[in-house]
């Protein structure tokens, strides 16, 4: 299953892609980095390696076009948390998501809109994943997050592996930090992006289980 969907947010249309087996475990929405789309490749990656798993996935852009040009609202935490608990709240209404687990899978300063989503959302996403991601922007609703967060960077990431130590100690759920031994930022060494999405696709499956 894969079809091309368009979610109306407080009058704005936002583009996404829904996909993945028919008779899903679950579903994972993406939240991208900043100055990043649904065609992701690398986000577009950890999805097939999701619906290699029996998981459903939703890429969808988090502003217009016209909003990407202005490069502040890359960074508006606020402005992509919305969208992203408004894309939850149009997922559960559809008919191939219906009474399935919800995750999300955040890269970036995504990272922290699904970490702040997840705190709004009351328990409502049953697993969060982070790759590379920036959970201290995020500080200050850690501590309501229900939903058991899995933190995975790159070993060579330092300062974001030194931010991520720091939100870890301030997750009030079910927590986990993976390191990526060799990795940098965007994963782009040789076999850590498989690592990663591996590494995800372990924590969804096992979150989805009934």
């Amino acid at each position: 299953m894969e079809k091309e969907v368009n979610m109306s947010v407080n009058a704005v249309s936002l583009p996404g892609t829904l996909a993945g087996p028919e008779k899903a475990l679950g579903i994972v929405i993406f939240a991208h980095g900043s100055g990043s789309s649904r065609f992701s490749p690398r986000n577009r990656y950890v999805a097939e390696v999701l619906h290699n798993a029996g998981i459903g996935t939703l890429l969808f852009d988090l502003l217009t076009r016209e909003e990407d040009q202005v490069y502040e609202n890359r960074f508006n935490i606020d402005l992509i948390t919305e969208r992203l608990v408004k894309a939850t709240d149009w997922l559960a209404q559809q008919e191939e998501a219906r009474d399935l687990p919800f995750g999300y899978f955040g890269a970036s300063t995504g990272a922290a809109a699904a970490l702040i989503a997840a705190a709004r959302l009351d328990g409502r996403i049953n697993a969060v994943v982070s790759r590379g991601g920036r959970p201290d922007l995020a500080m200050a609703d850690l501590p309501r997050v229900e939903s058991p967060t899995l933190l995975i960077v790159g070993g060579l990431d330092y300062t974001v592996l030194a931010l991520n130590r720091q939100a870890l100690e301030k997750l009030g759920a079910e927590k986990h930090l993976e390191i990526i031994p060799g990795a940098t930022h965007l994963f782009e060494e040789p076999g850590t992006l498989e690592q990663a999405a591996d590494a995800a696709k372990a924590w969804f499956t096992k979150k989805f289980a009934p």
